[in-house]
């Protein structure tokens, strides 16, 4: 691509991955199919279209583009490059964030000219004029699979019923939470296995010893599994493979592991962290209980591991929900409208 064709500019100035960095390296691709975005960083995917920092200020000044951040600190090189290196730039933002900002963060928001909210609950702590563009997952890589028997062999997992809880190994995550679900739920059900899949932090090592020892101290070590780092393409299918899948979280910024389920074909019992209300329905594709709520959790899990009948209703309507409105596909579109828009402005 010629650097003079670039439209819009996703900055990642993150090295550590993170949820905003998956959203980043997830949209990119799409989007690149739609208009012409680059994204400017450290330690990149070469396979993501990109420019080096020297090329972000050689660009000319009069070709008006879009600088669309996600950190307080890409907001700031938006507005640096704006105001003192004089780039024509369109500033946006998209906040997850559920609590209210510092003083320093609404300064920063103020001078934007387009604000996005990722779900309704980030809109809430918003004090300018937004708009509402909901993540989205890829429904063509999370999908339902028949055939859960031979799945589960392959991955080397129990033909049972297969409950999950996957992300970082965190209190934040709710593991523990997950973990006495768990036991409670086993006790009640011989067929019941609960899988957790996730990268543990050194910082975190002792909470997943103290699960681990929980687990073995009430009999359960080979019925809930530690499954440790996935690689990402394997993910999809442990997805499939499962029966349920909980969401545990005390505290979440938007969340897709209950997306990736429910495209699945896998109902969901959730938080109310995140924008977790926002993708299940109550009732209608999974549950959704309170935070810490362990009592109803295991009742609601202990109901539907007791209803076949239930749990197929559940997925069939949540495959339903995310491929109308949590795809992907959606997001992107939906950003590069909002692109173009600013730049028939400009």
């Amino acid at each position: 691509m010629n650097r003079d064709d670039i439209k819009v500019l996703a900055p990642n100035f993150k090295k550590r991955w993170s949820g905003v960095t998956s959203t980043i390296f997830r949209l990119l691709p799409l989007q690149a199919k739609q208009i012409n975005i680059v994204t400017v960083g450290p330690s990149l995917p070469v396979s993501l279209p990109q420019i080096s920092f020297m090329t972000l200020l050689g660009l000319s000044s009069n070709k008006p583009r879009v600088w669309h951040a996600r950190r307080n600190l890409e907001m700031l090189a938006g507005l640096i490059f704006k105001k003192i290196f004089r780039k024509n730039l369109k500033l946006v933002f998209t906040s997850d964030a559920q609590r209210h900002h510092t003083k320093y963060t609404k300064k920063l928001i103020s001078r934007m000219d387009a604000v996005i909210a990722g779900s309704q609950k980030a809109a809430d702590y918003l004090e300018v004029p937004h708009i509402i563009i909901h993540h989205g997952i890829d429904t063509e890589t999370f999908k339902p699979n028949s055939d859960k028997t031979s799945l589960r062999c392959e991955l080397g997992l129990p033909d049972k019923k297969l409950i999950g809880c996957f992300g970082r190994i965190r209190p934040q995550k709710g593991v523990d939470i997950f973990i006495e679900v768990m036991i409670k739920a086993c006790a009640e059900d011989p067929l019941a296995i609960g899988i957790i899949c996730g990268h543990t932090t050194a910082d975190h090592k002792e909470f997943e010893a103290d699960l681990r020892a929980r687990v073995a101290n009430a009999g359960f070590s080979d019925r809930i599994i530690f499954l440790g780092t996935q690689p990402s393409d394997r993910l999809p299918l442990l997805f499939a493979a499962l029966d349920i899948y909980l969401a545990p979280q005390r505290n979440e910024g938007f969340g897709l592991t209950p997306l990736e389920a429910m495209a699945s074909g896998v109902p969901v019992i959730a938080t109310t962290a995140g924008a977790f209300e926002e993708m299940v329905l109550n009732g209608e594709t999974g549950y959704i209980v309170e935070i810490e709520d362990i009592v109803n959790m295991t009742k609601k899990l202990n109901e539907l591991l007791s209803n076949d009948t239930k749990r197929r209703a559940l997925a069939k309507a949540s495959i339903e929900r995310v491929a109308q409105h949590f795809d992907i596909k959606g997001e992107a579109a939906a950003l590069v409208r909002l692109y173009k828009d600013l730049l028939s402005k400009a």
